[in-house]
Parts: C-alpha cells; structure tokens; sequence
C-alpha cells in the first residue's frame, strides 16, 4: 500500500510541476493584453518559474539527503500551491511574478521523487517506476501546451492555474500519508555554494532568455559574470567538506555523458516544441501537439526494456529524423502530426532512460543530488532550446532552425557512443 501511494504522489507532483512550467507559453500574448505590459516582459511569467526550479532543485535535493524526503517535498508542494493560489487570484503582473516564483520552486520535487521512490520501490520495478517519473518532466511539459489554449478560450487566464491548484492540493495530501523516512546523509547544508550556484544559473538563464532584447554587449557581459560565478561555485565545492553537489562525482563517466546528452536532447526537442505552435493556426495547436504526446506515453515505458544506452541513442536518432522532415514538410498540418509521432517517440525514450541512467551511476544517498543536478540540466537544455527557437524564428527562417536542431540532436547522438552498455552498479550503502 505504502508503494502505490508513494507512486501516485510522486507521478501526481512531478505532473504538476512539470505542467505548470510550460501552461503559460500559450498564454503570453494574453498577459500582454491583460495586464498591459510589453511583449519583451510577458516571457517573465515563464522565465520566473524556471529560475526559481533551478536554483530550488540542487538544494531541495540536498535538504532531502540530509533531512528526509518526504519533509521537503512536502515544503516545496507548500510553495507550489501558495504561488498557484496567487497566480489565479493576481490582477497584476507583479504579482502574477511573485506566484510563479513561488510555485517554481517545485522544480526541487524531482530529486526528491526520485529519493522517494528508490526507498519504496522493489529493484524489480525500480526501472520501470523511474522511467515513467523521468517522462513527466516532457509528458507534463507538454500537456501544458495542450491545455492552455482549451482553458483560456473557455474561462479565461485565470483558470490556467485552477486546475493545477487542485493537483498540488491532491499531491500534498499524498505526500502526508506517506510514512516518515530516514535522512540518508549527515553533515550541513552548503549555504556559501547554495548562493553561488542560484546566482550563477539565474544569470545563465536570464542571460539566454533575454539576449535578444538586450543585445550582444549587455548579454556578453551577463555570461562573462555568470562563467566567473561558475568558477568560484567549482572552487568552493571542491574545498568543502560537504559540498551542494559533488564535482568529483559528476566527473564519472556516466555522469558527465549522460548530463551533456540531457542538455543537447533537451535544447533540440524542446526548441522544435516550442516552434510548432507558431507553424498552426492558434485554434490547432492542441491538434498539431496531440500525436507528439501520444507517442510519448507510449515510448515512456519501453525505455527500461531497450536499456538506458539504447533508449537515448533511439531517442536522439529519431529527433534527428524528426528535425530534418520538418525542414522539407511543415506546411501543413497533418505533416507536423505525422512527423510529431517520431519527434513524440524519441522525447519519451530519451528522457525516461536519463533518469535510470543517473540514478544507476550513484550510491544511495546521493540520489538527491545526483538527479537535482539531472533536473537542473534539462531545464539549463529546454530553456537554450527556446531561446534558439525564439532567435532562429526572429531571422523568419523555420528551415535554418529546424536545420540547428537536427544538428543539435547529431551531437546528442555522437555523446551517446561514450555511454556504458550497462551502467555500473554502484553500493546499495
């Protein structure tokens, strides 16, 4: 019984997240309108929740590994329902901000889920469970796309975030049932490393999200800060005695591959996902999206028979196809459905197999970190990817961004060949 709850509260969370994070891409061009601020600061509402789930996610999964997971998860699921209840009850966009921020910080709920179920779980459906939870982050990403356009037209912005509300509501109570776990590391939280971090991905994110309002100069100066701030955070968590993340670990093979495969996947198919709702009519978009995350739901759970090395490979192959007929065929709807069948396919397998993957490489108690560390790549990958998408779309050209991607997923491809066949199996201790 303790399994199938820690199941459903996991999946019901990591959906939530995941889909409150993309919920609002369709609905830009509203809040513009709405609250009568300018097109350059209505992708505020999108970017305040990623930076606040990249700075949360690598300290609620070291919170996790020092203090439990279930407490922290239910601290971030507080957060995450907090801010919902702001966004849906905001008649301004300041304050429409603050609710995002707030609710962005269920980004630390990935880590955590995963900790979650590699203590309930049995090793024989261990795989299954962490593809499956590894997918939401894209099958929920998705299905904000789907539902934002149905919501708007039918109720208007507000009840964007209703729904969402209630699914937040239904994790808490979830997550409270579950029986108390024991913290599985000792020591203190790097709070000199906390900050350092948060600064240096905030000004990433900001750096890439709004290169193209404020210019060459302004952006090259923000990445510049931000490859400084990197540098001092490295510097710092190689000297402490319990550092935020651990370098020495990330420099595993596996690891390291599979993280650099995560940012390339992730900037690809991300960048061609958000392309696609401005190849329909706005009345289409849910059509042209609907057989992509068919396809996922499907995939999702063939990742763990395929292996995590064959299940990226197939995902990045199949993104490769994907781009490269959307260069020839995007004119018509149908051809985006068919060709979002494969695109669909490849997403569920890759993104389900990365989660595996990372948590196969690490011992048990740095599965908080390792998967945060995991979870903050994909968002650094999906954010690049929109923002290339939003650059290679302002010089009026799909077939040169189709074409970026289809590189870019050559690139996943060719990382993969450094995965192991079978990722070592590290210490149950």
């Amino acid at each position: 019984m303790a399994t199938r709850t820690t199941v459903a509260a996991v999946l019901v969370a990591a959906f939530a997240a995941s889909t409150a994070q993309t919920i609002v891409i369709a609905a830009l061009p509203a809040f513009t309108r709405e609250f009568g601020v300018s097109a350059t600061a209505a992708p505020w509402a999108l970017t305040a929740y990623m930076l606040a789930g990249a700075i949360a996610t690598p300290i609620a999964g070291r919170l996790g590994d020092l203090f439990g997971y279930r407490r922290i998860a239910l601290a971030c699921l507080g957060f995450f329902v907090t801010g919902l209840l702001l966004c849906a009850l905001s008649d301004s966009f300041p304050l429409l901000l603050a609710g995002r921020a707030l609710a962005g910080v269920s980004g630390g709920l990935f880590p955590l889920a995963f900790g979650l179920v590699r203590r309930a779980v049995s090793p024989a459906r261990l795989a299954g469970v962490i593809a499956l939870l590894s997918a939401m982050f894209g099958i929920g990403g998705a299905a904000g796309m789907l539902a934002a356009a149905p919501l708007m037209n039918a109720f208007g912005t507000g009840w964007l975030f209703w729904p969402l509300l209630a699914l937040g509501i239904v994790a808490l109570v979830l997550v409270t049932l579950l029986p108390a776990d024991e913290p599985t590391g000792g020591g203190r939280v790097d709070l000199l490393g906390a900050v350092l971090l948060g600064c240096a991905l905030a000004g990433l994110l900001l750096g890439i999200s709004q290169a193209r309002s404020w210019g060459a100069g302004p952006a090259i100066g923000v990445f510049v800060v931000t490859a400084g701030l990197f540098a001092g955070f490295a510097v710092v968590e190689l000297r402490v005695r319990q550092p935020l993340v651990d370098l020495r670990l990330l420099g595993r093979r596996t690891m390291m591959v599979t993280n650099l495969t995560t940012v390339a996947i992730g900037a690809a198919m991300f960048g061609v996902v958000t392309l696609i709702p401005h190849l329909v009519a706005e009345d289409r978009i849910a059509v042209a999206l609907l057989p992509m995350v068919a396809t996922m739901l499907v995939a999702t759970p063939l990742s763990p028979r395929l292996g995590g090395r064959l299940s990226v490979r197939t995902g990045a192959a199949l993104g490769i196809v994907s781009c490269v007929a959307l260069v020839f065929a995007h004119d018509e709807l149908w051809q985006i459905c068919v060709i979002g069948l494969f695109l669909g396919a490849g997403y569920g397998l890759a993104f389900a197999a990365f989660g595996t993957l990372v948590v196969d490489s690490v011992d048990v108690h740095q599965t908080g970190m390792a998967t945060g560390v995991n979870t903050i790549i994909r968002t650094a990958g999906g954010a690049i990817g929109a923002q290339l998408a939003a650059v290679l779309m302002a010089g009026g050209s799909y077939d040169s961004a189709f074409t970026t991607f289809a590189l870019i997923a050559m690139l996943a491809l060719a990382l993969t060949a450094a995965l192991p066949q079978r990722a070592p199996q590290p210490s149950a201790a």
